[in-house]
């Protein structure tokens, strides 16, 4: 009961904004009021279902790759991108239409491929009724460029956002960061990639071209019409896998990269192959080390893994499937002819940085506030307040947090995402640590009754910035602190 509550009260308050274009809908009060979770026990924003939750069978229809994003304009200085906010009708399922949210019309919003030490500048123009703005999630930018959940583009106004990218090749994604609203923005299709090629990486011989791949997950629940559900996510099991359901990719016998991201709003997947060999080189900030070998590989909401599978020597005509433990299938790939490949999957890789002597250690506690009628979603007991700080750190200096999942007796699951800066994982009570918490990180798992010591260095920036739980259903209805970086 309290787990079917908070989901509710999530999809709920998140649907206070609806896909409805009769009613431009510009509200900017905070989901942390009383107001906002007034529908708690009967979701005014859900999509009322027509009949039975549609279920799809798998390996219908092929993979799209996500389109990449050409600039608009090159100076000595910066590339410029354009990206248009707006609805579109897509085809999630062969034959039924799907209305979404997009950017430039796609599930899956165009690739942006930045350098590192190359500044991009990114302009979003809003042609949806109702507000959104944009998150670089992975990014070390200044804070007006962060996309604050507060810092709102109104319907039919514009934003450009400057990314710097100097930090590490990595695979980043942007998505829609609106306070109370995220969770069912980025449900309807709010999210893309922006990958930062590193020149200093260029030699390692990784594969590259079509055969570097970026891979979105996400999880819905279809109406037999092909509609979108929201609200209470009771049946999310359509896996959506670059704007198609569980479809199959035709690859050749070769190596190939896939930038996996999950993009769900609220899940983990654990994913393994039927067979075939999968190596892990790079985690939310970039390269590891050195490649390890995966029998298989967890994401939670938010988190990316950077794996080289390769199909060598396998006959033409087998499949592959990538299979995640609760949701069974999802993609299937189809070895349908040979390649030559002179791509290497080197020993070595790239070093982490040093880990910097850290001057101050923090805790943070996420969990469910079941004391009054409707859960309350809170950081160290208070639910977000974008007019209070609740930490203040020196531009510079390093700390150390450990994060505590407090939700024992209710076993509900959290993750934790930090805004401005990677981090890397020092250690896990509860759980053990996994090749999962390898390399720099913005993004961890947190299981119900478990915590994570991570360390992170602030530097560069100062000004307000976010920290999250990355389960959207949870941050929209309040599971949100702030930061200050002081200099």
């Amino acid at each position: 009961m309290r787990r079917r509550a908070i989901l509710v009260a999530g999809g709920s308050v998140a649907g206070a904004v609806l896909l409805s274009r009769g009613a431009a809908a510009t509200t900017t009060e905070p989901a942390t009021s009383t107001a906002a979770h007034k529908h708690a026990h009967g979701p005014a924003g859900a999509t009322p279902r027509k009949a039975s939750p549609l279920s799809v069978a798998p390996f219908q229809t092929r993979m799209p790759v996500p389109p990449v994003a050409a600039p608009i304009r090159q100076t000595a200085e910066y590339d410029e991108y354009e990206v248009v906010v707006r609805p579109a009708q897509l085809e999630l399922v062969p034959g039924l239409t799907t209305e979404a949210l997009t950017f430039s019309g796609g599930w899956v919003g165009p690739t942006i491929r930045g350098c590192t030490g190359r500044p991009v500048k990114v302009t979003y123009r809003n042609q949806l009724d109702t507000h959104t703005n944009v998150h670089l999630h992975g990014g070390h930018v200044k804070a007006i460029d962060d996309g604050h959940p507060m810092d709102m583009i109104l319907p039919g106004a514009t934003r450009t956002y400057y990314y710097p990218n100097n930090q590490r090749g990595a695979t980043l994604w942007y998505h829609d960061h609106v306070h109370g609203d995220e969770a069912e923005h980025t449900y309807r299709g709010l999210h893309g990639f922006y990958l930062i090629d590193d020149p200093a990486e260029k030699d390692l011989g990784l594969p590259t071209g079509s055969y570097e791949v970026p891979i979105m997950l996400t999880d819905v629940e279809l109406d037999a019409d092909g509609s979108l559900i929201w609200g209470f996510p009771t049946d999310r099991n359509n896996v959506v896998v670059n704007g198609k359901v569980k479809p199959f990719f035709p690859v050749a016998a070769r190596k190939y990269r896939f930038r996996i991201l999950n993009a769900t709003n609220e899940g983990t997947y654990t994913l393994s192959l039927d067979k075939g060999q999968m190596w892990q080189i790079g985690s939310d900030g970039g390269l590891l080390p050195a490649p390890v070998a995966r029998t298989s590989v967890t994401l939670s909401s938010g988190e990316r893994a950077d794996l080289v599978i390769d199909f060598t020597g396998l006959p033409i005509g087998t499949s592959v499937v990538l299979s995640d433990a609760d949701k069974g299938p999802v993609l299937r790939f189809d070895v349908g002819f040979t390649a030559t490949d002179r791509s290497k999957l080197p020993l070595r890789l790239r070093p982490l940085p040093a880990l910097p002597a850290a001057t101050k250690q923090r805790e943070v506690h996420l969990r469910f506030d079941f004391s009054s009628e409707e859960p309350r979603p809170v950081i160290n007991d208070q639910q977000f307040d974008p007019n209070r700080v609740d930490f203040t750190i020196k531009r510079g200096t390093t700390e150390i947090w450990t994060v505590y999942n407090d939700d024992v007796e209710a076993g509900i699951a959290h993750n934790f995402h930090l805004h401005l800066t990677q981090f890397r994982v020092l250690s896990r009570t509860g759980t053990p640590m996994t090749p999962d918490d390898a390399g720099l990180k913005d993004t961890v798992r947190v299981p119900a009754g478990t915590s994570v010591r991570l360390q992170a260095t602030f530097t560069d920036y100062v000004g307000r910035y976010v920290y999250h739980c990355h389960f959207l259903e949870h941050s929209s209805i309040g599971m949100m602190a702030q930061m200050e970086i002081v200099p």
